[in-house]
């Protein structure tokens, strides 16, 4: 019997990378960016914890990129100027 994590053995978490896993369709909210509201602080790119917000270059406004994204809405939660808003997926 385990007394604690530590007797437990060592096993890889995943045999693949998360690149390689869209976890898209697990979302039932999807994050929509305003840019007329969008300040590009990418402070969404930041906090992302699937790194789903992508910036092409310098100034670029930030997009998301679906298939990676679970609609956690992390990346609406820390927006500063609630430039993006969480809506239901259809």
């Amino acid at each position: 019997m385990l007394k604690s994590y530590k007797d437990m053995p060592s096993t890889p978490v995943s045999l693949q990378s998360t690149e390689d896993i869209m976890t898209g369709n697990w979302r039932t909210m999807r994050p929509l960016i305003d840019e007329e509201k969008c300040i590009r602080c990418y402070i969404c790119w930041k906090f992302c914890p699937d790194m789903s917000i992508e910036v092409e270059e310098a100034d670029d406004f930030p997009t998301v990129n679906l298939d990676y994204c679970k609609g956690c809405g992390i990346c609406a939660n820390e927006c500063p100027k609630d430039a993006i808003e969480m809506v239901r997926e259809e």
